[in-house]
């Protein structure tokens, strides 16, 4: 399905390789050749980019891309498999590409050391046959949506949360694109992050997988693609239900008139900037609420995370108030003492900041950086997660 012309040969050491492959009818000498001329660039190296890129490594895709700007983190090696302990605090990219190196070392690898956005998605794209979304994030799965679109290219999506799962191929020229399945974001807060709200370690495995087979199939031109198609899989049931998808004929990007042409201001999009810079009077540091305390100012920590969060890990002395339930449960706060709200990176607590100063509460202050950063900066006997 995905247009490949004048295959490159195979060589002896391939053709030994690939054996296994070759002896499959669906795939042969032809189909290998296939793989071998496909480009698939994979966005994010973690729990889900991890199986992808491996097995993409090891079929023998030839050249494959990697967008990746993090760190390893402890907190990874329970679900991203690309890692190890030795890796902790190196650059994600670079440990991922010398571990597909060592998968496959015929393959041509391609790094790319940037957070994908708006000013460079298209760009990125380029020279890619296929692009699979390994996101955690709704900016980035809307903006790999869209620059998919534009570019005419097909998306393997997949997402996890908790013990749940699910895998689509999204192609506006051929079916429907995530917009038509998502129209709209979910408000700020409403959906926990995996960080947040937790991921089942082999989740990844069971959805990166299928994201991998779905690569494959549209480079053979076999099978029946999940175009139209959401696959949901249920790890506590070990079950698998299929949602028949239909493209929006009033879809912003790949409906027939879209009104959406360029690429936007995804975090905007999203609800994830303010409509006006935050201020030094707003934010926080980490450094300067550990001087408050010093000073022993009066101050309420408000918790704004889940219940779990809190249990596992908070400051001392805080008020849990889920951002969820915080506008049904505000008024029990003191106006007239000051507010230190904080959440796991700051991005939940500065929407409960933006509410609650909206509600009257002057002297409400977001923690920047978070809990997350309180333990790397001020006290690392706070667990990390």
């Amino acid at each position: 399905m995905v247009d490949s012309t004048s295959p490159s040969a195979l060589t002896d050491r391939e053709l030994r390789r690939y054996s296994r492959h070759l002896v499959i009818p669906e795939v042969g000498v032809e189909g290998q050749r296939k793989l071998k001329d496909a480009s698939v660039l994979v966005v994010g190296a973690g729990g889900l980019g991890s199986p992808v890129s491996m097995y993409l490594a090891a079929v023998g895709v030839g050249r494959l891309g990697l967008v990746e700007f993090d760190e390893v983190d402890e907190s990874n090696l329970q679900r991203q498999v690309l890692y190890g302990e030795s890796d902790i605090g190196r650059p994600k990219l670079q440990v991922a590409l010398d571990r597909l190196r060592e998968i496959n070392p015929l393959i041509e690898l391609v790094g790319h050391g940037e957070k994908i956005d708006a000013s460079n998605a298209m760009s990125l794209l380029e020279g890619y046959d296929v692009v699979v979304d390994g996101s955690d994030n709704f900016p980035t799965r809307y903006l790999v949506n869209d620059a998919c679109v534009l570019a005419g290219k097909p998306e393997v999506y997949g997402s996890i949360f908790r013990f749940e799962g699910q895998s689509s191929v999204f192609w506006g020229a051929r079916g429907p694109c995530y917009r038509c399945l998502f129209p709209e974001p979910p408000p700020p807060g409403l959906v926990p992050s995996c960080a947040e709200g937790g991921v089942l370690g082999i989740l990844p495995a069971i959805i990166g997988s299928l994201q991998a087979n779905e690569v494959v199939k549209l480079i053979l031109g076999v099978g029946e693609p999940l175009i139209g198609r959401l696959v949901l899989f249920d790890a506590l049931e070990t079950s698998f239900r299929e949602v028949k998808l239909r493209k929006n004929p009033e879809c912003p990007v790949c409906s027939d008139n879209p009104t959406l042409t360029e690429l936007i201001d995804y975090e905007r999009f999203c609800g994830l900037a303010a409509d006006e810079p935050s201020t030094e009077t707003v934010n926080v540091s980490p450094e300067s609420l550990a001087a408050w305390m010093e000073e022993g100012r009066d101050l309420l920590l408000l918790d704004v995370r889940t219940p779990v969060e809190h249990q596992t890990s908070r400051l001392d002395n805080s008020l849990l108030m889920p951002l969820q339930t915080l506008p049904r449960q505000y008024e029990e706060l003191d106006r007239d003492r000051p507010i230190v709200v904080y959440c796991h990176h700051g991005n939940r607590s500065a929407h409960a900041v933006d509410f609650l100063r909206r509600m009257g509460f002057e002297k409400t202050f977001n923690l920047v950086g978070g809990i997350d950063a309180w333990s790397k900066r001020i006290d690392p006997s706070v667990p990390k997660y």
